[in-house]
């Protein structure tokens, strides 16, 4: 069996190398990865592959030496390294070409977009067990159902949860009989996983027929949906949002969600983009979208981008602006900000280089 070795991101020779394999596959490097490999013959890399958290991605092999299992080779590679950070559900995207390679090698196909992108993963039943999850958590909700109102979802991020968010649920709570919140549990975001879902909860409280769901992997976020397929960034919101429906479709037939629920959105273009995306084809599947206007502070939409922007600028400055973050935030995650506890993820947001969606 050939040597793997890792390549560094300060080898800049290397990573060339590893772009020219890529293109040569009609693909490019994924920006979200932490861990590259690749076989060599002699000095030239004839095969690569890499990781991001519990995901694989970035496959490509030679011309001339496809055929001698060079790419099982990686793979076993990277299995190794996954099981060594503890990772044991394994996730990937691939081609429709190369699914029956991945599938011999003991991965599920979840969902696909057309004739482009196979997402897969190597439980059988991982995306049954997710199901089985929302079920129980939905079943633990002792509000009364309303027969005469469908049942919803929103997913979300919130980072950080805003009066906009809460008030885009409680609209979205009045509108249903029961409302399920996937929160994007992928911890890739400037506000951890458990202080997002902690004033999530809180701000939640007052709605009995809301239960909370942490998304899983099987709600696909920007962090970990692989861009690397696409040659532009619309490209990749499309198929990105189209591989969301296919997904959201599965779960939505097992919890009977008829509707879903999004925010208006003026700042973000991919967000746009991707809510113009759901309104065409969730329909399709059966699902309403409804587009919900945006809460407003002072006549401008709130929007979490632009808390993150007051307080890196604050932090920069050393002087933030509460008042005004005041205006923006439920009061329980004002305070939060304000006491040391909140040191890590300010800093976070002052070392930041970008803060805003586009």
């Amino acid at each position: 069996m050939p040597d793997v070795a890792k390549i560094f991101p300060s080898d800049r020779h290397a990573l060339a190398q590893v772009d020219t394999l890529l293109a040569a596959e009609g693909i490019r490097r994924d920006p979200n990865l932490d861990y590259i490999c690749g076989i060599y013959e002699d000095d030239q890399l004839i095969a690569t592959g890499s990781a991001f958290g519990n995901t694989l991605r970035c496959f490509a092999v030679d011309h001339g030496h496809q055929g001698e299992g060079l790419l099982n080779t990686i793979i076993t590679h990277l299995m190794d390294i996954q099981q060594e950070r503890g990772n044991y559900d394994i996730f990937l995207y691939t081609k429709i070409k190369t699914a029956r390679f991945f599938h011999d090698l003991g991965f599920y196909e979840i969902a696909r977009v057309d004739d482009a992108l196979i997402f897969m993963e190597n439980q059988r039943d991982g995306f049954t067990h997710c199901l089985d999850r929302f079920q129980r958590e939905a079943a633990a909700i002792s509000a009364p159902a309303d027969p005469a109102k469908p049942v919803g979802a929103i997913v979300m991020n919130a980072n950080p949860f805003t009066r906009g968010h809460q008030y885009l649920i409680s609209q979205a709570a009045s509108q249903t009989s029961l409302l399920h919140l996937f929160l994007l549990s992928e911890d890739a975001s400037l506000f951890p996983f458990a202080i997002r879902q902690e004033f999530v909860r809180a701000g939640i409280a007052a709605l009995p027929n809301v239960v909370l769901h942490a998304s899983g992997p099987y709600i696909i976020s920007q962090a970990t949906f692989p861009s690397y397929f696409q040659k532009d960034d619309d490209a990749v919101s499309r198929s990105h949002a189209c591989l969301d429906i296919a997904i959201f479709q599965r779960i939505a037939r097992a919890l009977g969600i008829t509707c879903r629920y999004v925010g208006e959105e003026p700042f973000s273009h991919v967000t746009s983009l991707y809510n113009q995306i759901m309104q065409d084809e969730l329909p399709r599947t059966g699902i309403d979208c409804h587009v919900l206007p945006r809460l407003e502070s002072a006549g401008q939409a709130i929007s979490a981008s632009t808390v993150r922007q007051l307080l890196k600028d604050g932090m920069e400055k050393s002087a933030i602006d509460w008042p005004q973050l005041a205006q923006l935030l439920p009061p329980a995650e004002l305070d939060w900000l304000q006491s040391p506890t909140a040191g890590p993820v300010l800093r976070r947001l002052a070392a930041a280089d970008e803060v805003r969606h586009h």
